[in-house]
């Protein structure tokens, strides 16, 4: 947004229009004025702990995280617990297992389904 200001303020200025050209500067000067109240703000990602072990892990899910080994340190969940949780979500519909091949052997992916992200935020 900066460049397109700069550049319309250079053709204003060129065109011989300074009354627009002042205006638009001291518009621009109070855009850039921050407030200290407004920099401090709710942030942007949840942080109260779901009630179940089944919606942390799908929350982790839906932001992003698709190996077990992130999972794992993410949620501090034990191994065989985050088993057994994925085995669920998975019968459930919840989310999805996909092993793709690459240069490096079979990676196993984790996705969530529509069902899933749904349930999650509903």
């Amino acid at each position: 947004m900066f460049p397109l200001i700069r550049i319309i303020q250079r053709y204003l200025r060129k065109r011989n229009i300074q009354n627009y050209t002042q205006s638009s500067e001291k518009h621009l000067e109070m855009q850039l004025q921050t407030n200290p109240s407004e920099t401090i703000g709710t942030p942007s990602r949840n942080l109260t702990k779901p009630e179940t072990k089944d919606m942390l892990v799908l929350g982790e899910l839906n932001r992003g995280a698709k190996s077990f080994e992130k999972m794992q340190k993410i949620t501090d969940l034990e191994r065989d617990e985050l088993i057994s949780i994925l085995d669920d979500l998975e019968k459930r519909g919840l989310m999805r297992v996909e092993k793709k091949s690459g240069f490096f052997g079979t990676k196993i992916v984790l996705y969530v389904t529509d069902k899933g992200f749904k349930v999650y935020y509903s």
